[in-house]
């Protein structure tokens, strides 16, 4: 009787532990998730992303939570998101910035944009907007560049640091328009637009998600939007080509990422609660109102940010560059 009983709990274990497996596997996520941002609250890429986390938080049973890393461009919050454990709990609310401008203005960095990260998808669209602070006695962009050509470097222009979606804006607006301002560097565009907002600085240049609200409660003025198409949110900001600049066209996005070596389990169920998060009307409108979009079907999930992300960085390179090396010798 002893043999049997040992031999049948021989062939009642293995069944046992292979029922257990699939439950332990299905139990992602168990616990918060953190989506690090590489900037602080208030800027383009922090609204985006408590957007997202909102609704990817309902989708996945389990807390999103917003954790700021900022400093350098968003370089910093960047590395720590690359090195992070791959473990379904940790994601990257990336901006275009960090991932595509940063390798050009950063050569010594600590990740590689194209293999440190695993995309989860797009999570949004924005031209970049132009503001400047509400004294300054011009009416429009044509104005507003013969004045800035004749104040020079005394002309103080906001980032959130260099190689930011708002640092790539600045340099390809002052290239296109032959002006030549002292650029402020912020640890985001956060504390940069209320800066512009207290009149301490004359101009700022980012995506127009974080500059909407300022502009509608008459902080601001919006001077330009990039691009060819008016903005339903600033509908009186007129385009880039309208203003006689066609040549300032730049569409921001921002993605989700994790770490590379995430398990692919917990990459589909992320990947899964963007894409519901991003089928929600409300998300639409949220972000419509901020002068954003949702990605449409065919430009979302991990394909097609992947895809993106190794198509930019060749292709902005050369652009940033010669922008950054015409700005300084005008």
């Amino acid at each position: 009787m002893k043999k049997t009983f040992l031999f049948g709990a021989a062939l009642i274990a293995p069944l046992m532990l292979s029922n257990l497996a699939p439950v332990h596997a299905q139990s992602y996520p168990a616990r918060n998730i953190i989506m690090i941002v590489p900037f602080p609250p208030g800027g383009p890429s922090d609204i985006v992303a408590r957007i997202m986390a909102e609704g990817m938080t309902r989708h996945l049973g389990q807390q999103v939570v917003i954790e700021n890393v900022g400093g350098a461009g968003g370089t910093i919050g960047a590395t720590r998101a690359a090195q992070a454990a791959p473990d379904g709990y940790t994601v990257f609310a990336a901006s275009m910035g960090t991932i595509i401008a940063a390798p050009t203005f950063y050569p010594n960095l600590k990740y590689d944009s194209n293999k440190d990260f695993a995309p989860i998808g797009m999570s949004a669209n924005a031209p970049a907007a132009v503001s400047i602070k509400k004294d300054i006695p011009v009416k429009n962009l044509k104005e507003f560049v013969a004045w800035a050509k004749k104040n020079g470097a005394d002309v103080k222009q906001a980032h959130g640091g260099v190689g930011g979606t708002s640092h790539m804006a600045c340099v390809l607006f002052n290239q296109v328009v032959g002006i030549k301002p002292t650029l402020v560097a912020y640890r985001g565009m956060g504390p940069g637009m209320n800066d512009l907002m207290g009149g301490h600085i004359d101009i700022a240049c980012e995506q127009a998600v974080v500059m909407t609200s300022a502009i509608l409660g008459d902080k601001v003025r919006g001077i330009v939007v990039a691009g060819d198409k008016r903005l339903a949110a600033i509908p009186d900001v007129p385009t880039a080509k309208e203003a006689g600049v066609p040549g300032f066209n730049l569409n921001i996005w921002s993605g989700i990422f994790a770490p590379k070596g995430t398990p692919k389990e917990a990459m589909n169920k992320l990947a899964d609660a963007l894409n519901k998060t991003l089928d929600e009307p409300a998300t639409a409108e949220k972000l419509g109102k901020l002068g954003g979009t949702v990605p449409p079907k065919s430009e979302r999930g991990p394909a097609f940010l992947a895809k993106t992300v190794a198509a930019d960085i060749p292709r902005w390179a050369p652009i940033l560059k010669e922008a950054a090396e015409t700005t300084k010798s005008n």
